[in-house]
C-alpha cells in the first residue's frame, strides 16, 4: 500500500517550497497579533488584523468558512483550549490568549498557534506557555526520517511529564498537512515511540501541544466550536508546521525555519 494509498501526502521540494510561502504568511500574521495584544483589545479586533495580513499577501485565510467556522482566526481565552471564536470579548490584564492561524498560497496550507501572555501574568502562566512551546520544539526536533510519528507524540510527552503537573489534552491532536488543512495522519500528544506512520522525506506535519494547569478533560461549548477544560483550568497551545527534508525538518511557520531552536536541540536542520 502507498502512501497515497493511506491518503498520506508526500510532497515534492517544490511544493514544500509553496507551503513555505503559505507559512510565512502564517507568521506575520502572528507577529502582528502578537503585538497587538493588549489589555482593552478585542478577540474580533485581533481577527481583523489577521485577516488584512492574509489578504494583504494575496492569500486566503485557511479557518474563514471551514466546516462553517466564522473568522479568519481562532482565539482562545484562558480555560478555552482551542478553537475560540472571535468576537466582543475584550482581554483584561493577566489573560492568556491563545491564537490560531492558517492561510492557503497557490492551493497549499500553513498553520501555527502561539499563547500570549495579556500584561503582567501569574508566574505559572508563564512556565506553562513556556513549556507548552518547548514541547512542541521537542516534538519537532524527534522527527527523522525513518522514525514514526509516535516519537514525536513521545517526545511532546515526555517533556512535558518531565515538567509535572499539568494536563495533556489527549482529544486533540496535531495532524497532517498540505493541499488540506488537516490530513493524515494524526499527531497524538502522548504516545509511545516507533508507533504510527513513518516519518519519510516529503510528509508535512503540524505538532501542536495543549497542556493546562489541571487535568485534561474538555467539553465543547453550545457554539460547536470552543472547546473549554472541564475543570476550568487555564490552558496554552502552541503550533508550527514543519516539512521533513533529507537533511531534517523545515519549519515553514517559523521566521527562520526553526534553525535556532534545532540548533539549540542539536539535531539537524533541514531548510
Amino acid at each position: 500500500m502507498s502512501w497515497r494509498d493511506r491518503g498520506v501526502e508526500i510532497k515534492t521540494p517544490e511544493q514544500i517550497a509553496s507551503m513555505r510561502r503559505a507559512g510565512l504568511v502564517v507568521c506575520d500574521a502572528l507577529e502582528a497579533l502578537r503585538a497587538a495584544v493588549r489589555p482593552g483589545v478585542s478577540t474580533a479586533e485581533l481577527d481583523a488584523i489577521a485577516d488584512d495580513v492574509i489578504r494583504s499577501a494575496s492569500a486566503t485565510p485557511s479557518f474563514k468558512g471551514y466546516q462553517g467556522f466564522p473568522a479568519s482566526i481562532c482565539a482562545s481565552v484562558n480555560e478555552q483550549v482551542v478553537h475560540g471564536i472571535p468576537g466582543d470579548l475584550r482581554l483584561a490584564e493577566g489573560d492568556l490568549v491563545s491564537l490560531d492561524c492558517g492561510a492557503i498560497v497557490d492551493g497549499w496550507h500553513g498553520d501555527a498557534a502561539i499563547t500570549v501572555p495579556v500584561g503582567q501574568v501569574a508566574p505559572e502562566l508563564l512556565a506553562l506557555v513556556a513549556d507548552t512551546e518547548a514541547a512542541m520544539w521537542a516534538g519537532i526536533a524527534a522527527a527523522r526520517a525513518g522514525r514514526r510519528v509516535g516519537d514525536i507524540s513521545a517526545a511532546v510527552e515526555a517533556l512535558l511529564r518531565a515538567r509535572g503537573g499539568y494536563g495533556i489534552v489527549e482529544d486533540y491532536t496535531g495532524h497532517g498537512i498540505g493541499t488540506a488543512m488537516h490530513q493524515p495522519p494524526d499527531v497524538p500528544n502522548t504516545g509511545r515511540a516507533g508507533r504510527g506512520a513513518r516519518l519519510v522525506p516529503g510528509i508535512a506535519l503540524a505538532v501542536e501541544p495543549m497542556v493546562t494547569l489541571g487535568g485534561p478533560d474538555t467539553d465543547e461549548l453550545d457554539d460547536g466550536w470552543t472547546v473549554v477544560t472541564t475543570d476550568g483550568s487555564w490552558a496554552a497551545h502552541a503550533e508550527h508546521t514543519f516539512a521533513l527534508t533529507e537533511r531534517g525538518a523545515w519549519v515553514l511557520t517559523a521566521r527562520d525555519g526553526g534553525e535556532a531552536e534545532l540548533t539549540a536541540l542539536g539535531v539537524p536542520f533541514g531548510g
